[in-house]
Order: structure tokens, then C-alpha cells, then sequence
């Protein structure tokens, strides 16, 4: 059984697909059928599964998985999420403006005033286009759309996004950040 340390959710297995154990499967990369070239697959409680067929169908994919042979093993695996090591998402494929979720979760939102607006704890697509979650200590988490009105710059590096709060929806009005201060900088350990 493996543990992984920084897991990133690739599929979500659905349904049973006939009676020879295939199953339906929701994939979250962006070509569906690419899902078996990630390299085995991981639960969260430790088992691995292995791709052993693969085949497109509507807005799924179907997956045989080895050591699946019958529709009540497919059937146990209903609901559960899939997942790979970051370390096996190769960053060489992404043009400038791209990211992978996994990245964003854990940068500090701020505004070119320095006012601190929380940290991504998630990131979201609903359907209307991708969301940022935004929690601060003490505050409700909030969601604040991830465009490049909302979003004006991405320092992975440094581990902070550059908001307009305005264009993002935490504020109503420019004058409401008069009574704010510039949060202060954390001291690295």
C-alpha cells in the first residue's frame, strides 16, 4: 500500500460497464483517453490500480483495470477518486499561462496595496468557469473567479497570486480598502 505525498485527483471511477469488470470513469485531464499514460493510479486507502484498456465513450472514458474481472469487483469501485503524485505531471507541456490545480492551493491572494485576502484552499469549476476559494484566518472562505481580470499575476515561486479585489468581488468600492493594512511578511523558517 502507498501513501501519497502530494496527490492530484485524475478520475473518479463511476459505474460498472457490462459484466467483464470495466467501469465508467470521469476523467479531469484535459484528453479523457490520456488517463492511462500517468502511470499506475492510486485510492486514497492504498490500492493501486493499473490500466490495462481504455476507450472513449460520450464525456467518459470506459477502463478496464487489472486485477477488475467481474461486474461486482467494478461494481465496489463505484465513487471512488483516482489519483497520481504531482511529481508524474510533467510541467515542460504547459504554455506560460497555465497551471495544474494542484499548484494553485496553497498561494497567498494579495492586492498591490500588500492586503492580504487569504489563501487558496481549492479550486473550483462549476460549470460558469474555474474559482478560486480564498480562506483567511478568522474569515468565511470566498470565491473569487480565476481570470485575468480577477487574477492579474501567478508567482509560484514565491507562493502569491496578485488579486484585484474589486474585479474579484471582495470589495464594492476602491475606497473600501482605506481602513485595511498590508498584511505583514511572514518570516521563512
Amino acid at each position: 500500500m502507498t501513501k501519497l505525498e502530494n496527490p492530484v485527483l485524475m478520475a473518479t471511477i463511476g459505474g460498472a460497464q457490462g459484466i467483464r469488470g470495466e467501469v465508467r470513469v470521469k476523467a479531469y485531464t484535459a484528453d479523457p483517453t490520456a488517463l492511462g499514460d500517468y502511470g499506475h493510479l492510486h485510492s486514497m486507502d492504498g490500492r493501486i490500480f493499473e490500466v490495462l484498456e481504455l476507450r472513449e465513450m460520450k464525456n467518459m472514458v470506459v477502463v478496464r483495470f487489472r486485477g477488475v474481472n467481474d461486474r461486482n469487483a467494478a461494481e465496489a469501485l463505484n465513487g471512488l477518486e483516482l489519483y497520481i503524485e504531482r511529481d508524474n505531471l510533467s510541467d515542460e507541456e504547459l504554455e506560460d499561462d497555465e497551471f495544474f490545480y494542484a499548484d494553485l492551493e496553497g498561494l497567498e491572494a494579495f492586492d498591490d496595496q500588500g492586503i492580504s485576502y487569504g489563501t487558496v484552499t481549492g479550486v473550483f469549476d462549476f460549470g460558469a468557469g474555474d474559482l478560486l476559494e480564498l480562506k483567511g484566518p478568522g474569515k468565511r472562505p470566498v470565491l473569487i473567479p480565476f481570470s485575468e481580470a480577477s487574477v492579474l499575476e501567478i508567482d509560484l515561486e514565491a507562493g502569491k497570486l496578485l488579486i484585484d479585489p474589486l474585479a474579484a468581488g471582495l470589495i464594492d468600492d476602491p475606497d473600501d480598502l482605506k481602513g485595511l493594512t498590508p498584511a505583514k511578511p511572514k518570516k521563512k523558517k
